[in-house]
């Protein structure tokens, strides 16, 4: 994929975006679980049901993760800074999300068949230095070369800083500075605010 280089990201090391494959997996478990805790989310809930992570990866959510990223189409991507991997976003087509797919709090505001960012990932140490944006950007950038027609996303906006444990939702603020728009507000909440409905159309 292109390098995506913030223009106010701080620092000179540019930021390439790259897929979730099998072998970028431990890439991918620096940024969201580097100690590889056994009972970790591994980004998988959305995804597969316990059944599946039992089939995929014999109860191993690691190996079920690993399983996903073997398919055609990745779970996410990977941001790296300098080649050190430092961000994770999880997207991929909105059918392909179970949880969401099926979910009667976010539910789809038309039949287009959407792409749909839902959790995004930064390491500590690397934050507030323009990761998330070039990030998004890599992230959109994917869905569109696999023909997505849109991608969506499902932040909050909050008035000031955000709870960092629901942080993985994003902000309106970042999403509207890659080109989403507002296009609904869902049922759903993250820390006690509507999670609203982006959607950034190709």
């Amino acid at each position: 994929m292109k390098t995506n280089q913030d223009p106010q990201a701080t620092g000179t090391a540019r930021i390439e975006v790259k897929p979730l494959t099998e072998e970028r997996m431990e890439d991918f478990a620096t940024v969201v679980n580097p100690n590889h805790r056994e009972k970790h989310c591994w980004c998988l809930s959305h995804r597969l049901s316990a059944t599946e992570i039992r089939e995929r990866g014999a109860g191993d959510r690691f190996e079920a993760m690993r399983s996903l990223s073997a398919e055609p189409i990745a779970p996410g991507v990977i941001a790296y800074r300098g080649g050190e991997p430092v961000g994770w976003c999880s997207i991929s087509p909105r059918s392909q999300i179970p949880l969401l797919a099926k979910s009667k709090l976010i539910r789809p505001v038309d039949e287009l068949e959407v792409w749909s960012i839902i959790c995004m990932v930064v390491r500590s140490g690397h934050r507030r230095q323009g990761v998330n944006r070039a990030m998004l950007h890599g992230a959109v950038e994917y869905a569109r070369d696999f023909g997505a027609p849109a991608v969506e996303a499902y932040p909050v906006d909050p008035a000031g800083r955000m709870d960092l444990t629901m942080a993985f939702v994003g902000t309106r603020k970042i999403f509207e500075q890659v080109g989403f728009e507002v296009v609904g507000v869902s049922d759903a909440q993250a820390s006690k605010m509507p999670r609203l409905i982006m959607r950034k159309v190709f």
